[in-house]
C-alpha cells in the first residue's frame, strides 16, 4: 500500500472504501474489548470460511443444475501467488532493525542522561503515562487512536487556519516555560536552534 492510497483513505477521499476500512479496524477492536484475541480470531475465520464454503457448494449446485463447465469460484486466488520475496522481507526487516536501533540508541541516551533536560522531559511524559495507564488500557487507547487517525486529519483539513493559530500560540507558551524551567535548573544548557 503505497502513501498515496494511505492518504486518501485517511481524509476520507473515496467514502465507501474508507467506511470499510475503519468499520472493520473498529469492529476488530470492540470485539477485543469484549473477547479474546483467540476467541476473535476463530470468529472472524469461521466467519470467512462460513461465506466460501457456501459460495463454493452455490456454485457447485449451479453449474450441477446447469450443466455449465464454469470451474471452481476461487480459481483466480488459487492460482495467484502469495508467497513473500526474500528481497521485500529483507527490505522491511532492515527497516524495522534501523528503527529498532535508533529508539536503543535514544533510550540508552535518555537513561544514561546524557542531556539533563531530555531525560527529565522524559521523565515527565513517563509520570504522564502513568496516570493515563490508570485510566485507560491498551485497547481503549487503540481504539481512541483508531478514531483520532480517522478523524483527525479530515477535521485539520477543514479547520487548518484557526488549528495553526492555535498551536502557534501553544507551542509558545511551552517554550517559555520551558525557557524558565532550563534558567533555574543548574547544569542545563539551552540547545542550539
Amino acid at each position: 500500500m503505497d502513501a498515496k492510497r494511505v492518504v486518501d483513505l485517511l481524509y476520507w477521499r473515496d467514502v465507501k472504501n474508507t467506511g470499510v476500512v475503519f468499520g472493520a479496524l473498529l469492529l476488530l477492536l470492540l470485539s477485543l474489548s469484549a473477547c479474546s484475541i483467540i476467541s476473535v480470531l476463530s470468529y472472524v475465520a469461521l466467519a470467512l470460511l462460513s461465506v466460501t464454503v457456501t459460495l463454493r457448494i452455490y456454485k457447485g449446485v449451479l453449474q450441477a443444475i446447469q450443466k455449465s463447465d464454469e470451474g471452481h469460484p476461487f480459481r483466480a486466488y488459487l492460482d495467484q501467488e502469495i508467497a513473500l520475496s526474500q528481497e521485500l522481507v529483507h527490505k522491511y526487516s532492515d527497516v524495522v532493525l534501523e528503527r529498532v536501533n535508533a529508539i536503543l540508541i535514544e533510550l540508552r541516551r535518555l537513561f544514561l542522561v546524557e542531556d539533563l533536560v531530555d531525560s527529565l522531559k522524559f521523565a515527565v511524559i513517563m509520570w504522564i503515562l502513568t496516570y493515563v495507564g490508570a485510566l485507560f488500557n491498551g485497547l481503549t487507547l487503540l481504539i481512541l487512536g483508531l478514531v483520532g487517525v480517522f478523524t483527525l486529519p479530515i477535521v485539520y483539513e477543514k479547520h487548518q487556519t484557526q488549528i495553526d493559530h492555535y498551536i502557534a500560540l501553544v507551542n509558545k507558551q511551552i517554550k517559555d516555560i520551558t525557557g524558565k524551567i532550563q534558567a533555574k535548573i543548574p547544569g542545563a544548557k539551552k540547545k542550539a536552534e
